[in-house]
């Protein structure tokens, strides 16, 4: 972390938001470690448009209108050149509105597809049609899951995908909840006897939330019956509700990260940050992703200049970042293929492909 201030003009100002506090702060140490190991990587070849990366991190764990507060405030400096971030998306709108295009906003997590969205705030991860949905029909087709509860967090994300199962399985959806964000309790829900209709769970609960929900639904012996399936439950999650926690759960991204296709990156991740550091996550990469798409985008059109990266997304860009070739057309990714994977104690074991 550091100040801003005077800036040299070979520098690129990168402001990463990021929870450090609430149910979502525990995303954090890993989002922060992956997407400085991107700008280390980054300012080791030829840097963004020939510039070095700086890097700061402010917390996207506050109230909305704190976060957009101090994102105004930091970009009437003038010394900030794009913005990433894992964070929630009713943090994402606030932000969205007091950038108004001014600079590139790169938003590192799944998203919902409403209508209006600003053109300027590029997706990195994907929408419903790109995860849950096809997860849940792999899992009825593997394990004749057909009747399902929709279990999420009451904003906008978690209620805007709910809205999207149910078009898609109107008749299958049996039980449906939004909880607040930070509820610890959820033996009202679990213990419903209208839970117990459904053999599936789609689980859009973030951070501390979906750790407390797996320990609840297993304690309660749920877990013998009832599957469930996520699009945001990284490995630091599982961590911290423990491997008992974790039976029959499955998660779906295109974001996986991929050490396979780059087997240094994780030598590169635990020599900077050595041999305690914060496990390389889903949700990590996700962060490391945005930066390195964020170079990939402004090499790709000559500038960071919005308009000029926008008329780019509008004609369909590909993109090459860690993950691979990527096409981009307006604000978000044509969708990537997504792949599905299963808890096995703290780890996410990669099962298949989805389509």
């Amino acid at each position: 972390m550091f100040s801003f201030g005077e800036s040299p003009d070979e520098v690129v100002e990168v402001l990463n938001i990021v929870p450090l506090q609430g149910p979502v702060g525990i995303v954090a140490p890993s989002c922060e470690a992956a997407i400085s190991l991107a700008a280390e990587e980054i300012n080791s070849g030829t840097g963004i448009l020939g510039r070095q990366v700086r890097v700061t991190t402010i917390d996207g764990g506050r109230s909305p209108a704190e976060v957009a507060d101090e994102v105004s405030a930091l970009l009437a400096t003038g010394m900030v050149d794009a913005i990433t971030g894992w964070h929630i998306s009713a943090v994402r709108q606030a932000v969205a509105r007091v950038t108004g295009g001014r600079v590139p906003y790169l938003f590192a997590n799944v998203y919902e597809e409403l209508p209006n969205e600003p053109a300027e705030v590029v997706m990195i991860g994907e929408a419903p049609s790109g995860h849950i949905l096809p997860a849940m029909r792999w899992l009825s087709r593997e394990f004749g899951t057909r009747r399902w509860a929709i279990i999420g967090n009451d904003y906008i994300w978690p209620v805007a995908t709910g809205r999207d199962v149910r078009a898609a399985y109107r008749e299958a959806i049996h039980y449906e909840r939004y909880v607040p964000l930070g509820t610890r309790d959820f033996g009202s829900i679990l213990t419903d006897p209208l839970l117990d209709r459904a053999d599936g769970i789609v689980m859009l609960l973030v951070g501390m939330d979906a750790v407390r929900f797996n320990q609840q639904f297993t304690a309660m012996g749920r877990a013998a019956t009832q599957l469930r399936v996520s699009p945001v439950v990284d490995e630091q999650l599982l961590l911290a509700a423990g491997p008992g926690a974790n039976t029959d759960l499955y998660v779906a991204s295109s974001l996986f990260p991929d050490v396979n296709a780059d087997p240094d990156r994780l030598a590169r991740y635990h020599h900077m940050h050595g041999r305690f550091a914060p496990k390389l996550t889903y949700f990590g990469n996700t962060a490391y992703e945005a930066l390195h798409t964020l170079r990939a985008m402004a090499h790709a059109v000559g500038s960071l200049e919005v308009p000029r990266m926008r008329a780019a997304l509008e004609d369909g860009v590909v993109l090459e970042t860690p993950s691979g070739a990527r096409m981009y057309r307006d604000n978000h990714v044509v969708r990537p293929p997504s792949l599905i994977a299963r808890a096995e104690g703290v780890d996410l074991r990669i099962l298949d492909t989805l389509y």
